[in-house]
């Protein structure tokens, strides 16, 4: 069974950086796509950023140049580094894995953007 657990959320000042850890269980995650998502309140789910096995990236226009998704395969891990946070990043921050029709959700964990 795939278990994604989210950690590394909380509140941070406006021009702050967090580190946001996504551990994955269950399996051997070195050919799936991994990614965030985030979702603020009133508002759909949308893409942050995504790596692919081979390490390509994909970024939502709003996180390009200052988010940075990465993955550690061994560890089957996958961070989100968060620079120069705005509070319109205010959200909660889901963690997601997939492969062909599979895909998985982490349970989700607050980042707060606010002085």
């Amino acid at each position: 069974q795939v278990q994604l657990v989210e950690s590394g959320g909380g509140l941070v000042q406006p021009g702050g950086s967090l580190r946001l850890s996504c551990a994955a269980s269950g399996t051997n995650f070195r050919l799936y796509v991994m990614g965030w998502y985030r979702q603020a309140p009133g508002k759909q789910r949308e893409l942050v950023a995504t790596i692919a096995f081979g390490g390509s990236t994909n970024y939502v226009d709003s996180a390009k140049g200052r988010f940075t998704i990465s993955r550690d395969n061994a560890k089957n891990t996958v961070y989100l580094q968060m620079n120069s946070l705005k509070p319109e990043d205010t959200a909660v921050y889901y963690c997601n894995v997939r492969l062909g029709a599979f895909s998985s959700w982490g349970q989700g964990t607050q980042v707060t953007v606010s002085s």
